[in-house]
């Protein structure tokens, strides 16, 4: 493996609060057919671009970050006994889109983790991507993304749903693993648990081991062994010390 060095990435995007109620199912509710949830306890992380931030950061890198203020928060709901998830409530502040000066710095890498809540505009991302010097990696659910200039992470639905040619497309299909330029790279076998935050997971393997390589196609199976390790894990997970030592060797 290349000597490693701690790279400096800056990080655009937005980002928000996953809580995670769980509680026991016993019974339904009489006055509706729905699953009663006994309360047992509250987890909460920083979800989106923040968990993005904070699998960058496990990998050693130094990252930068602009971020939306307004909060977001989404709920999730879980019975423990199943894992079963029964309910996401999602409470969202409108986002002031972003206006930040970028910082006067030298970065390794520009990485764009926009879920389309307002903060990043299709214009804004095209700016972006044009005027950075430098490796650039998106991860948009925006319809329409620049065709050149940058890898675009996206997955099948979101693929789907574009407007346009790409080429420049690295499609992550879960179990199928990932394709790009034409290439399907087979994903790991593992028994999923949760796959919230797998894609964020990816993204940051992608970018760390890209900048270690030098090549695209060196860095997608690493991201899917990433990924891999993130759906056996329930809710929003970040690779540990351990899980990053396991990539590398």
């Amino acid at each position: 493996m290349p000597q490693q060095k701690q790279f400096k990435v800056l990080l655009i995007g937005d980002s928000c609060t996953d809580e995670y109620v769980y509680g026991t199912c016993e019974r339904l509710n009489p006055e509706a057919p729905v699953p009663i949830l006994k309360y047992n306890r509250k987890e909460t992380t920083d979800g989106m671009a923040m968990n993005v931030r904070k699998n960058l950061m496990s990998f050693g890198m130094k990252v930068y970050i602009l971020t939306n203020e307004e909060p977001i928060t989404k709920t999730r709901y879980i019975d423990e006994r199943s894992n079963q998830h029964i309910l996401r409530l999602d409470d969202e502040s409108p986002l002031k889109p972003m206006e930040y000066e970028l910082p006067e710095e030298d970065f390794d890498a520009l990485v764009i983790s926009d879920y389309d809540k307002g903060f990043l505009t299709t214009q804004k991302i095209c700016e972006l991507v044009s005027e950075f010097e430098g490796p650039v990696f998106l991860d948009s659910k925006k319809r329409v993304l620049p065709s050149q200039g940058c890898f675009i992470k996206i997955n099948e639905t979101e693929k789907g749903l574009l407007t346009g040619d790409y080429n420049n497309l690295i499609v992550t299909k879960g179990s199928g693993g990932a394709d790009y330029d034409g290439v399907n790279y087979p994903a790991e076998k593992t028994k999923v648990y949760d796959v919230v935050g797998a894609g964020d997971t990816f993204l940051a393997a992608l970018v760390y081991f890209h900048l270690l390589y030098g090549r695209i196609e060196e860095a997608i199976p690493f991201a899917n062994k990433a990924a891999a390790i993130a759906v056996q894990n329930f809710g929003t997970y970040v690779l540990t010390e351990e899980d990053v030592q396991d990539l590398r060797d």
